[in-house]
């Protein structure tokens, strides 16, 4: 199974930036998609971003598109996906959590927003973006 340890989170204001990291390991050489995902109090947990190991191929939510990126930095057994954000809105304050799940079909887009298809998780890094 993948350990996945996230780092990067805090405070700041509206229209920061921060750069979360997502340090994955145990993969035996396979590829496998990194997610992020955020989960505010009160609200459902939101698919943010996927990144597939093996291509770097990325997928980014319509909600965040143009303001976040995914990408990652591949070294040995540990692979770090980041998560670039930028003109951080309070509406991003919330729990991030990376997560990751074997491809499907050879790729990451199948029912990537889906965190029931992820069987590794985090324990997540605070964002507190204020107004």
């Amino acid at each position: 199974q993948v350990l996945l340890v996230e780092s990067g989170g805090g405070s700041v204001q509206a229209g920061g930036s921060l750069t979360l990291s997502c340090a994955a390991s145990g993969y035996a050489g396979s590829a496998n998609c990194v997610a992020w995902f955020r989960q505010a109090p009160g609200k459902e947990r939101e698919a943010v971003a996927t990144l597939h190991t093996g291509d770097a191929t990325p997928y980014i939510a319509n909600t965040v598109r143009g303001r976040f990126s995914i990408s990652q930095d591949s070294a040995k057994s540990t692979v770090t996906v980041y998560l670039q954000m930028n003109s951080l809105k309070p509406e991003d304050t919330a729990m991030y959590y990376c997560a990751a799940r074997q491809p499907m079909y050879g790729g990451c887009w199948s029912r990537w927003t889906w965190a029931s298809e992820y069987n590794s998780w985090g324990q997540g890094t605070q964002v507190i973006v204020s107004s």
